[in-house]
């Protein structure tokens, strides 16, 4: 039997097109609304970014960069990027859409990609229990803040691919203003 964290895992992407598409035929963009949200956008490119250049996929723990303030910085970042575009996209309806995607494809894969880093990496569990799953704390704790002093890693970001983000929310951003231009008035 499959579990539905292993589905959620491999429909979120396709899921993610379709819902991409959806998002651009019912939103309802504004100048100020696109302006809002991509204030939002930036930040969160910005988190992924830095996070991206942190981390060291199944090679161990990173406790590094934004990882010494939460243990799922690119999916928070993910968060601030999706919040900016259901502000400049101005339809509760896609809101509402976003929300349970959200719970109920990416709270599972989050789920269960912890329960591999704990199955794989011990000191996972201590890592865990002293750093939140999403929302950050500050301040950071003495043995953490040093870590999270370490240096980001242009190559990490590159290897990751993490400028995709930042293409696709161009690319986003730039079909929500033409549909603004050409359609809505």
């Amino acid at each position: 039997m499959i579990s539905w964290s292993r589905v959620a895992t491999r429909v979120r992407v396709p899921l993610g097109f379709l819902f991409a598409a959806a998002y651009l035929w019912f939103a309802r963009p504004g100048w100020a609304w696109i302006a809002a949200g991509a204030v939002l956008i930036a930040a969160g490119l910005l988190l992924r970014a830095r996070a991206s250049g942190h981390i060291r996929k199944n090679v161990g723990v990173t406790t590094t960069g934004p990882y010494a303030y939460t243990r799922n910085p690119l999916y928070l970042g993910s968060l601030f990027i999706a919040a900016g575009f259901l502000i400049a996209a101005r339809n509760p309806w896609i809101a509402l859409a976003a929300v349970l995607m959200f719970l109920f494809i990416y709270v599972p894969v989050i789920r269960a990609e912890e329960q591999y880093l704990m199955s794989t990496f011990p000191e996972y569990s201590e890592y865990a229990a002293s750093v939140p799953r999403l929302l950050p704390r500050w301040p950071v704790r003495s043995q953490t803040a040093s870590a999270g002093n370490e240096q980001f890693s242009r190559q990490l970001y590159m290897k990751h691919r993490e400028y995709n983000a930042l293409l696709g929310s161009a690319l986003m951003m730039s079909a929500l203003i033409l549909k603004m231009v050409l359609v809505q008035h």
